[in-house]
């Protein structure tokens, strides 16, 4: 069973780490703030929820989604082609409004001697996807860290998503998403590896 490596930060007093109490009497404050009584029996144990929601929807805070691309096989028997796995759907949030950001991802690369079990490469999305987000950062993370990891000789990321604080709150335009990508070394200067990765993820023409 893979143990992800928990990431730790130095931390000043001042910048520590709220309490799971401090978090729920936060809570409160804001269903107070919004005009509603914490108190009533429906909201009661509402603060409890939401720090557990919490934990789970920012999960990645406490991992380093590299460490699961740390095992490799180099037993392909000659396999050189791009490996693609698609439509991975994440849930983060975006870091302006704490809103859900909602999509799937595509993800590439191509060997160079090895390679990586496939449920590695959901995990290393979902380690940074479990974070407050922009997309465009979300999408570099999952590149580089797949580049830097495995070293092969082109890495391909393509995201698309629809973004809750501009269907929700704002101009409140439903039915939008927002596309990001992110190429690097032969999916990059290689128009042909490119094309091809976009057309196995059904963007190409």
């Amino acid at each position: 069973m893979d143990v992800p490596h928990v990431t730790s930060i130095a931390q000043s007093d001042s910048d520590a780490r709220p309490s799971r109490e401090e978090a729920e009497a936060a809570v409160r404050t804001l269903l107070r703030w919004a005009g509603d009584d914490p108190g009533r029996e429906g909201l009661r144990d509402t603060p409890k929820r939401v720090a557990k929601a919490f934990e789970e929807w920012f999960g990645g805070y406490g991992v380093d989604p590299q460490d699961y691309l740390s095992r490799t096989f180099e037993e392909v028997d000659g396999y050189d082609e791009i490996v693609v796995l698609r439509d991975i759907d994440f849930i983060s949030h975006c870091e302006h409004h704490l809103a859900p950001i909602i999509g799937k991802a595509h993800v590439a690369y191509l060997p160079d001697r090895r390679v990586v079990g496939i449920s590695k490469l959901a995990r290393v999305v979902e380690g940074y996807a479990r974070r407050l987000q922009i997309q465009e950062r979300l999408t570099s993370q999952i590149a580089k860290a797949i580049e830097t990891t495995l070293q092969p000789l082109g890495v391909g990321v393509v995201i698309e998503a629809t973004h809750q604080c501009m269907t929700t709150r704002g101009v409140r335009k439903s039915g939008v998403s927002m596309v990001t990508s992110c190429v690097l070394g032969s999916f990059r200067s290689d128009r042909r590896t490119r094309q091809e990765f976009l057309r196995l993820i059904g963007h190409g023409g």
